[in-house]
């Protein structure tokens, strides 16, 4: 018998084996995922760069990040912000000495004074919302004149371009879940129940983004030297803004984060509609629970009346005798008694249900005395509202 621990444990090898080597496969590939953005500072960027005059010079061009340092003056911790490599799901505004990075869903970009660097996100299926985005933001770029600085119509282009597509996800989620409200009018059923459920989840998701967003904008607003120093064009011509002297991207910014504010109350109505509708159905259901109870308990107390009518029957039906078996009107009277009997009792048990069902705030239908006077009475009054003593 010596060879059975050998081979149960043999048998525990073959059981746990699979799973603790699928265990070590996840962790190494999790492991690995992390470490992608940890590699050293010659890691190549995919870039479109567009000049002065608002041209595109590079379209996906390869770049090492040691050269996009030293070249912007940043530090390589700056690019981790908007590394499309590395999953970072807070939207960012960061100013720098001679840069204003920006990472805002779709959009990862760098704006100088006379340039603008936009990092392709890897993995971006979207690819005609980001051509509207690079067309929009060439017209911007060459509109000369006396309106505002190069830096300023960039950031322009990236906050509509964010404003939008948080627009178009808006009306989306809102048709569908406009849609799914309106069919559960008309019919309730487990899969539409399934269906709400994740509709809520995803506008719950969504609503978190659009307030990063407006938290970033707003955090921007809040810093008084972060906004003069956004003023790349006055710095670059030696003429750098005071602290209190940023009145023209205030206003810039505060409209763009007045609508994102109303996408985000827009979003917070839609799920309060979600979970109104949600709290009536599960009513609905509960109702229809209890009706369901209801009827089998009725169900339940009739067949009992029924049943004690039966038994008086059942007694005089056994072969005793009982001196009834001439009697004319045997049957008629023992058929009426259990008849009322059956009755009596199915009255009574529907009654006494009845008066269960019924709710209400004291018990019984009576009201409940006042605590005051259950107590002594050297103590009442201290309870007294007219006597003036607490």
């Amino acid at each position: 018998m010596s060879w059975i621990p050998k081979f149960r444990t043999k048998q525990e090898e073959q059981f746990n084996s699979p799973s603790d080597n699928q265990e070590e496969a996840a962790r190494v590939a999790i492991l690995e995922k992390a470490m992608k953005g940890r590699q050293p500072t010659d890691l190549m960027l995919r870039c479109t760069i567009l000049d002065a005059e608002g041209n595109v010079k590079t379209i996906s061009g390869q770049f090492k990040k040691l050269d996009l340092c030293s070249e912007h003056r940043l530090n390589p911790r700056d690019l981790r912000k908007i590394d499309s490599r590395i999953p970072n799901l807070v939207p960012t505004i960061l100013v720098r000495k001679e840069a204003i990075l920006v990472n805002m869903l779709h959009i990862r970009a760098l704006v100088k004074a006379d340039a603008v660097v936009l990092f392709d996100t890897y993995g971006s299926a979207d690819s005609r919302l980001h051509s509207v985005f690079l067309y929009h933001l060439e017209h911007n770029l060459r509109a000369k004149g006396q309106g505002p600085p190069y830096e300023f119509r960039a950031l322009e282009s990236i906050l509509l371009s964010v404003l939008s597509a948080l627009e178009a996800e808006m009306v989306f989620i809102r048709n569908l879940v406009g849609g799914l409200l309106a069919e559960l009018e008309d019919d309730i059923d487990r899969d539409k129940f399934k269906r709400l459920l994740h509709y809520s989840r995803r506008l719950m998701s969504f609503q978190n983004r659009a307030k990063l967003v407006q938290e970033a904008i707003e955090e921007v607003l809040e810093q008084d030297e972060d906004l003069a120093a956004m003023y790349l064009t006055d710095k670059l011509n030696g003429q750098p803004r005071l602290l209190n002297d940023h009145e023209e991207l205030e206003v810039l910014l505060e409209s763009f984060a007045k609508q994102v504010e109303e996408i985000v109350n827009e979003a917070e109505n839609i799920h309060s509609n979600v979970q109104s509708t949600q709290e009536i159905v599960e009513l609905i259901l509960d109702s229809n629970r209890n009706a369901l109870l209801a009827l089998d308990l009725k169900v339940s107390i009739v067949t009992m009346g029924i049943g004690v009518g039966t038994l008086v029957a059942g007694l005089f039906g056994m072969n005793l005798k009982n001196y009834f078996e001439e009697s004319e009107f045997a049957f008629v009277i023992m058929s009426g008694v259990s008849m009322l009997i059956a009755g009596i009792f199915s009255w009574r048990g529907l009654a006494r249900l009845s008066q269960i069902r019924k709710v209400g705030l004291s018990a019984n239908g009576k009201k409940k005395p006042s605590k005051r006077h259950w107590l002594p009475s050297p103590l009442r009054m201290h309870h007294n509202p007219d006597s003036g003593l607490s």
